[in-house]
């Protein structure tokens, strides 16, 4: 499967009743790339009173992991508006900080949360997104005058060698695209190529 993630970070101001929300998305394919882009924004904002996040991790119809924090907000006004959004947005893979600046003049709960979810919508309709193709992997043994054949085939299905050992016949590591594992599957058999490993 494929589905969309940021091509590059990008932040977008948001004002209102003279508090500013600076919202910012950017890629992010694990935990660890998304606490730091979080830790860049602290550092970036280091005054800022709240520094509200949600992430989405893999595929936006079915995420590997999902997580948000209020960073002190009352509960449920920032964090969950955050996520809220990123999980009606079709884009996978993404992080989005919202760091707020309080303008003195308190905007109440559902003030909050509409400033948190407008300042989070308006990042994602301006974020540029590029397609994320899911790659599987699959290994297989052939005699050496099918390894260029083998190598061939994968190029054409955007398909990567990943990895080649050289004994008594060769051993090809392949990352292909999803769709294109059994057609590749089918094809080794008809060439006589044995599949080692699928994952």
């Amino acid at each position: 499967m494929s589905y969309q993630t940021p091509s590059q970070a990008l932040e977008v101001l948001y004002e209102i009743k003279k508090s500013k929300f600076f919202a910012f998305a950017a890629c992010a394919p694990d935990r660890e790339t998304a606490m730091q882009w979080l830790a860049d924004k602290k550092a970036q904002y280091p005054d800022a009173r709240h520094h509200c996040w949600a992430y989405l991790f893999g595929r936006p119809d079915m995420p590997q992991s999902v997580a948000c924090s209020d960073d002190g907000e009352p509960s449920g006004t920032a964090g969950k508006p955050i996520l809220n959004v990123l999980q009606h947005k079709d884009v996978g893979d993404v992080m989005l900080i919202v760091t707020r600046y309080f303008g003195g003049i308190k905007l109440g709960a559902g003030g909050l949360v509409r400033a948190y979810s407008t300042a989070a919508q308006q990042v994602m309709e301006q974020l540029s997104v590029t397609q994320h193709i899911e790659l599987c992997n699959i290994v297989v043994s052939a005699d050496f005058k099918h390894e260029q054949f083998v190598r061939h085939w994968v190029g054409q299905q955007q398909g990567l060698v990943t990895d080649c050992q050289y004994s008594h016949k060769v051993t090809l590591s392949v990352a292909l695209p999803a769709p294109e594992i059994d057609a590749f599957t089918a094809m080794c058999r008809n060439q006589g190529i044995d599949i080692v490993t699928t994952a």
